[in-house]
């Protein structure tokens, strides 16, 4: 893979043009760390709606400022770029005047609260159709529909002709830049140029219309509604026809496939900032069970070789039928430092997907919709981390009320713990309907409605109950602090009766002040989840165990939908964890939880087998709100053939043994280390962190402290 190109007056490689690519990436986000999805388009949307006061129906309005923010939308593009739909983070509509009257204007229209985005979009009817055609079948649907449908209908059409438009914009900027561009450039514009103005109408003719018109959907849905964190998802299941076709005919090469995979890479990290996830996701099998890797699976992940930032993330979904090569390759990457690479149990996740009422044919296409939830792929509205339950200190207000009465025996105590749960998840099921009563209400995404199965079919606005699947995901922070802490204070309390219930309440709130002995007692003296402790390991099950069933009472507006469990943290770990007092564990005031699946900082002290024999003592499957397990290995450990292996028995172990999702970090903590001291010779280093990578060097010194805190597997 070494194609070369003329750009201008140079002879470069691909390797150099999509380095050259990447570090202007690099130079424009230390000027827009927020991305292009800051630009706010306030002028634009203000136009629109103050155009549109006449209108009486909401949903019609959002449809014509979908259009509207769509049309004025502007796109960028240098002399190398080989797909279009980079948005200028600088034009945004207005001088400042106008900017700040537009922001006036829209405080009438406060966005409504709730989740959005985290979804892949089923793109295959635009793929098949193009926009004319698709536009053809809502026309067909609308003149038969009366009332909120035809309504909901016409609002699809406005949305629609704005991704025309977004389109023809696109094609009119690269032919713009080819007017000045040297020969060899031109031809590239040319090409762009084509593909733009085919795709504003037709379907893709190939494998370059068909990653432009992706972007350009995807990146819509997100400007033009807007929402967050729209996937690219299963590229080698949506593009795969169009790939193969032209790789057959000979139209394109593998090199030239990767580096439109590898370029929109690129314009997914110009978009989204910095700090949040953005997921792709290879192989796995169809509805028959039949292992669907192919070609373009093996071309994503190798994308993540050259581009090397922190989107996307792409998942291998494995498989006993998963080919060694497509794990190999995912291996090479992470052993080599790549952080994004990582594994999802499909076997587990379509166990859990099928118990959620979701059809066997169905539950092979789903997404991690960001890091490591779960979400149906191109029929889901599902709402994520909607909310996130501190664990532990649901558990310390559990102490500080029992501690003048304690219960009599350990069950007791655990009783009043789970009701103390049972109350937050209550208030949290309560929030989360009146919220999508809101939402129904102030809401509406016309365009992401288009790519959302069933909304066509109902003739519903997904926010109001269009999507096929309408679930919320809750999450669960610090399950292995909580079971070492239950088991700690079992022993001392209970057990040893070394100290009261009291005075455990007095120390967790003096924060160990002057007890230093007492906490390294409970930190050190006892297992520890990650250590294959049955005892400590039951906790945790028993834990998951109550709240699947504590979570399955529960059902949300405005179709009966399951109230889903997980055990996603993002960043959460350390920002509940900073507001959190000294728990029985031993965990010091304010110090991180645990993240995802795995045990506490530090804890692994028996080794990586006995951490996921620990991770894995208990079912997964219930929790497709997510879950994840990081390691962290030494560069060492990963180095030679040797290691790899290692390295890639680890993660089968854990697969197999129904793990959801691991993710691994090889780096040395003395490399962090470094990177703290100087982050601008650091500015690139990737690390995985809850379920998503990040940039280390923008991280918080707390989260960057946790980081390094984590177990570090050796040689030894």
């Amino acid at each position: 893979m070494g194609a070369t190109h003329a750009s201008g007056t140079a002879t470069q490689t691909d390797e150099e043009r999509i380095g050259v690519l990447r570090q202007r990436l690099l130079d424009r986000k230390q000027q827009h760390p927020g991305g292009a999805a800051a630009t706010a388009m306030a002028v634009a949307t203000a136009r629109s709606l103050r155009a549109s006061e006449a209108v009486p129906s909401w949903q019609l309005r959002r449809g014509l400022a979908v259009r509207d923010r769509l049309r004025a939308t502007v796109l960028a593009l240098d002399d190398l770029e080989l797909l279009i739909g980079r948005v200028d983070a600088a034009a945004d509509g207005g001088t400042e005047e106008e900017l700040a009257e537009a922001r006036r204007y829209l405080e009438q229209y406060p966005g409504p609260p709730g989740q959005n985005g985290h979804c892949e979009l089923h793109l295959e009817p635009l793929m098949e159709l193009g926009i004319d055609g698709l536009a053809a079948r809502i026309r067909h649907r609308l003149t038969t529909a009366e009332g909120e449908p035809a309504e909901v209908y016409q609002s699809f059409l406005y949305a629609l002709d704005g991704l025309s438009q977004l389109a023809l914009h696109a094609a009119g900027v690269a032919a713009a830049a080819a007017r000045d561009a040297a020969p060899a450039r031109q031809a590239e514009l040319a090409l762009i140029t084509a593909s733009c103005r085919r795709v504003a109408h037709q379907a893709p003719a190939g494998f370059r219309d068909g990653v432009q018109l992706l972007w350009l959907a995807v990146m819509g849905v997100m400007h033009g509604e807007p929402v967050g964190l729209v996937n690219p998802g299963r590229l080698d299941r949506t593009l795969y026809p169009l790939f193969a076709a032209d790789v057959q005919a000979g139209r394109i090469s593998i090199e030239e496939a990767l580096v439109l995979i590898e370029s929109l890479y690129l314009l997914v990290n110009e978009y989204i900032p910095d700090g949040l996830a953005i997921s792709v996701m290879v192989g796995g099998r169809d509805e028959q069970g039949q292992d669907i890797t192919n070609p373009l699976s093996y071309l994503c992940l190798e994308a993540l070789r050259r581009t090397a930032l922190v989107y996307p993330t792409v998942g291998v979904c494995w498989h006993e039928g998963t080919p060694s090569d497509l794990l190999e390759l995912a291996i090479d990457l992470v052993s080599s430092g790549n952080a994004n690479p990582a594994f999802f149990g499909d076997a587990t996740i379509q166990r859990g997907l099928q118990s959620l009422g979701v059809p066997v044919d169905e539950s092979s296409r789903y997404i991690n919709s960001t890091c490591v939830e779960i979400t149906p792929s191109g029929s889901s509205n599902v709402w994520v981390a909607s909310p996130y339950y501190n664990t532990s200190q649901l558990l310390l207000d559990e102490i500080a009320a029992r501690a003048a009465e304690p219960p009599a025996t350990m069950a007791e105590f655990i009783a009043g713990y789970r009701h103390r749960l049972a109350q937050a998840v209550a208030q949290g099921v309560a929030e989360q309907n009146q919220a999508r009563r809101e939402r129904r209400q102030r809401g509406g995404k016309p365009l992401q409605s288009v790519f959302t199965r069933d909304c066509l079919a109902r003739g519903r606005d997904m926010d109001d109950g269009g999507a096929r699947y309408n679930w919320a995901e809750c999450s669960f922070v610090g399950l292995a602090n909580l079971a070492d802490s239950l088991y700690a204070l079992e022993q001392e309390v209970y057990v040893q009766r070394r100290l009261t219930l009291r005075e455990l309440h007095d120390l967790l709130e003096a924060g160990f002040s002057g007890h230093e002995e007492t906490r390294l007692r409970l930190l050190h003296g006892y297992p520890k989840y990650g250590q294959a402790h049955p005892g400590v390991d039951q906790l945790v099950a028993d834990t998951v165990g109550f709240v699947v069933e504590l979570c399955q009472q529960f059902r949300l507006e405005p179709d009966n939908s399951p109230y889903v469990p997980g055990a996603f943290v993002w960043i959460m770990h350390e920002h509940l964890g900073r507001q959190t007092g000294a728990t029985p564990d031993g965990r010091p005031a304010g110090f991180p939880f645990a993240d995802g699946c795995g045990p506490a900082q530090g804890r692994e002290r028996l080794g990586p087998t006995a951490a996921i024999l620990s991770t894995t003592s208990w079912d997964h499957s219930p929790m497709i709100g997510g879950l994840a397990y990081n390691m962290k290995f030494s560069t060492s450990v990963c180095r030679g053939e040797d290691g790899r292996q290692r390295l890639r028995d680890l993660v089968l172990t854990y697969l197999r043994r129904g793990g959801f999702e691991t993710q691994i970090n090889v780096v040395d903590a003395e490399t962090l280390s470094r990177a703290q001291q100087h982050p601008e010779a650091y500015r690139d280093l990737v690390v995985r962190i809850g379920g998503y990578t990040d940039y280390f060097t923008r991280l918080s010194p707390q989260m960057q402290a946790e980081v390094i805190l984590r177990t570090e597997f050796g040689d030894a």
